[in-house]
């Protein structure tokens, strides 16, 4: 059986669109399913959109995402170089080309700007080029008079007007075309390097490359590539195009959407895993319907026929979901690492923000939650006393000023701010009382927080605080409750 080679061909030109990381995510889950390898090639022939410190954001986003290549630039495989710009010094993209010119699949084309021009069509509201073969029929004589003559040329794809072409792909099944609709499209552009779509025939067979996966934009060029590849005579590999990526309106996934590329959703405190595990699930899902998946169990259950042909929506708040869950089951040492320059940010104070961490752990979705969870333990906002009064807990301002004076002197007097000691401080004074536990806590938790909401209750929070700063504080609820009783 032929080894599984896949590859994933980016150009650097910025950061990484959601869209690639998933075709990058399925070559590489393809290729290692079957213990095959896995190439990373920087197809950088479009000079013009070269983008200054693109392949350095290419290697930082592999490594994050956890798809380690089994060849590449910096890993030579032996059918390297795995950048186009080298292979292209080599002439080696030339070479095939004027192959092609000998078999009259290809041709030289000499025509100028004003030309081409004059050739463009408005088809439905796009203005194309449709080229008229007019370089064709060329002499021998006159080609080698404007090559000598350093007359700037292309080389053109020559198609054939009658008949059809027909192309396999493995999701979406035979696709034929009638020739007539294929343009003669540049394998060689002016400047010498091949054209993307070129280049991708001639290294995907040098490479022995069998399964390329991309976006099914690229199937209505598709025939010309089995085109290129028949009269080559080489086999073409397997083709799978994947679904359209979608926002939430159902428009195409782009950078107005404001999380399209990896590095944004990153910026945005998702997890790498999270990322790479909720993108697997764009346009394809396990037989078993399971949803939360390590790098490995993806590598375990990924069979690429059960890839959807209709467009994926990319769902921010599924992926939030799915990102808590993944913090909740982290482990903690590795969630402090992370979390710890979010907190900062917030609480500048001398606290255990470990602890603080521990609390909002399973709370948050995405790392920036953490400061709306925590802000009070940096200082006590200025809270309205109406949150004193809870219906459940059978408070009002009144019995929660109550609760307050009689706790002051108790907590005054008493030194041990552990969880566990505060608990049996309180509890007892509460029971002493004869009054509901929720009517003890609510105005406790309320007075040291200041907040409806908080991640743990009084005794967690007054031991962060520590007791100086707790009774600060419940002295201040004391005041707030007196003004207005």
């Amino acid at each position: 059986m032929t080894k599984i080679r896949t590859r994933f061909a980016p150009s650097p030109t910025g950061r990484m669109h959601v869209g690639n990381l998933r075709t990058a995510l399925y070559e590489y889950l393809i290729a290692k399913h079957e213990g095959g390898d896995f190439i990373l090639r920087i197809e950088d022939t479009d000079q013009e959109r070269f983008y200054e410190g693109a392949l350095e954001i290419i290697y930082n986003t592999m490594e994050k995402a956890g798809l380690s290549h089994d060849e590449g630039p910096d890993k030579d495989g032996g059918v390297g170089p795995y950048v186009q710009s080298e292979r292209q010094k080599s002439g080696i993209y030339l070479e095939y080309a004027k192959k092609l010119i000998e078999k009259g699949e290809a041709y030289y084309c000499f025509c100028d700007e004003n030309r081409l021009a004059s050739l463009k069509q408005v088809i439905g509201d796009k203005e194309i080029v449709v080229y008229d073969k007019h370089c064709l029929h060329l002499s021998k004589e006159e080609i080698e008079e404007k090559l000598n003559s350093g007359v700037p040329y292309v080389i053109r794809q020559n198609n054939p007007k009658e008949g059809q072409t027909t192309f396999h792909d493995d999701i979406y099944g035979d696709i034929t075309v009638e020739n007539e609709e294929l343009d003669d499209m540049i394998l060689i552009k002016s400047d010498g390097f091949p054209t993307y779509n070129f280049a991708n025939v001639i290294d995907d067979h040098l490479m022995n490359i069998t399964h390329v996966v991309r976006g099914n934009e690229y199937i209505s060029s598709s025939p010309k590539y089995q085109r290129l590849y028949d009269a080559f005579g080489w086999e073409s590999p397997k083709y799978i195009h994947l679904p359209l990526i979608t926002d939430e309106n159902h428009k195409k996934l782009s950078k107005r959407s404001g999380h399209s590329s990896f590095e944004d959703l990153l910026e945005q405190g998702f997890i790498p895993e999270a990322i790479v595990n909720y993108i697997a699930l764009l346009g394809w899902s396990p037989e078993d319907n399971e949803e939360i998946m390590s790098l490995e169990e993806l590598i375990q259950k990924f069979d690429y026929r059960h890839i959807n042909k209709s467009p994926a929506v990319f769902d921010i708040v599924k992926l939030k979901w799915m990102n808590g869950e993944y913090l909740k089951a982290m482990e903690n040492e590795k969630f402090y690492e992370i979390a710890m320059p979010y907190i900062k940010e917030t609480v500048k104070k001398d606290l255990n923000l470990k602890k603080i961490l521990d609390l909002v752990k399973t709370r948050i979705e995405i790392l920036p939650d953490i400061a709306d969870h925590v802000d009070f333990f940096e200082e006590l906002p200025d809270y309205d006393i109406a949150m004193y009064t809870h219906k459940k807990m059978k408070t009002n301002s009144e019995n929660s000023l109550e609760v307050l004076r009689d706790l002051l002197p108790i907590l005054e007097a008493h030194d041990d701010y552990s969880i566990d000691s505060l608990h049996e401080l309180i509890m007892k004074y509460i029971a002493g009382k004869g009054i509901k536990n929720g009517q003890g806590l609510w105005p406790v938790r309320t007075a040291v927080s200041g907040k409806q909401m908080t991640p743990g209750g009084a005794f967690e929070i007054m031991e962060i605080l520590g007791k100086q700063e707790s009774l600060r504080r419940i002295k201040i609820g004391i005041e707030k409750l007196e003004q207005a009783v």
